[in-house]
């Protein structure tokens, strides 16, 4: 769920407090392993970590005006999340993560980006840390800008598709003469009485 809040502190006080507690800790572990590159605050209803306009002044290319996305820590629904963007657009990340997390011994429920837990003890905190330490703000852009000259190659690559030209529509002819029966018949019969009329004169 996206909150409306304008401070991360205005946030966490919104939260239940079970919830507060287990946000609390994961954000810890995230600040004390965090890139000096990169700074927090609300981002898209959440908690978010992102490299600044400071730093990096193109910003998001879905949406410039927000700064580029790096992680982001919320309270949903049904779960808590944590979402980590290097991990959608690097796979070595990616398989590290997935790996660690298995290995730490516990169960990972993860989409693309985030990772979907209930109680503090469903994350290994140190695998958190490593993730977020891993990845200095200076080699996500790398990796992003990376990924988005991919993306963008491969959309100039793609075949164009020839727009099937507009036909308006069909001119309408007249009809072909009938030639029913019927039609022949009375035809015959008018060409007689024409015929007949001549002789009389």
């Amino acid at each position: 769920m996206q909150s409306k809040a304008a401070t991360v502190a205005r946030y966490l006080a919104e939260l239940p407090e079970d919830r507060r507690a287990v946000i609390s800790a994961v954000r810890r572990v995230i600040l004390e392993n965090l890139d000096e590159g990169y700074a927090e605050g609300m981002q898209y209803g959440a908690i978010g970590y992102f490299v600044p306009h400071s730093i990096y002044p193109a910003g998001y290319h879905c949406d410039p005006r927000q700064p580029l996305p790096f992680a982001g820590l919320g309270s949903q629904k049904n779960h808590l999340s944590l979402g980590l963007m290097c991990c959608y657009s690097d796979s070595e990340e990616n398989r590290w993560l997935r790996a660690a997390w298995v290995k730490a011994g516990k169960k990972l429920d993860m989409g693309k980006v985030c990772i979907r837990f209930k109680k503090l003890d469903d994350v290994p905190l140190e695998v958190i840390g490593e993730a977020v330490r891993r990845v200095p703000a200076a080699k996500y852009i790398a990796i992003y800008e990376s990924a988005l000259a991919q993306q963008r190659g491969s959309a100039a690559r793609a075949p164009k598709t020839v727009a099937a030209k507009k036909t308006g529509k069909p001119k309408r002819t007249k009809p072909a003469p009938s030639t029913s029966p019927a039609r022949l018949t009375r035809a015959g019969k008018a060409a007689k009485k024409t015929s007949a009329k001549s002789r009389k004169r």
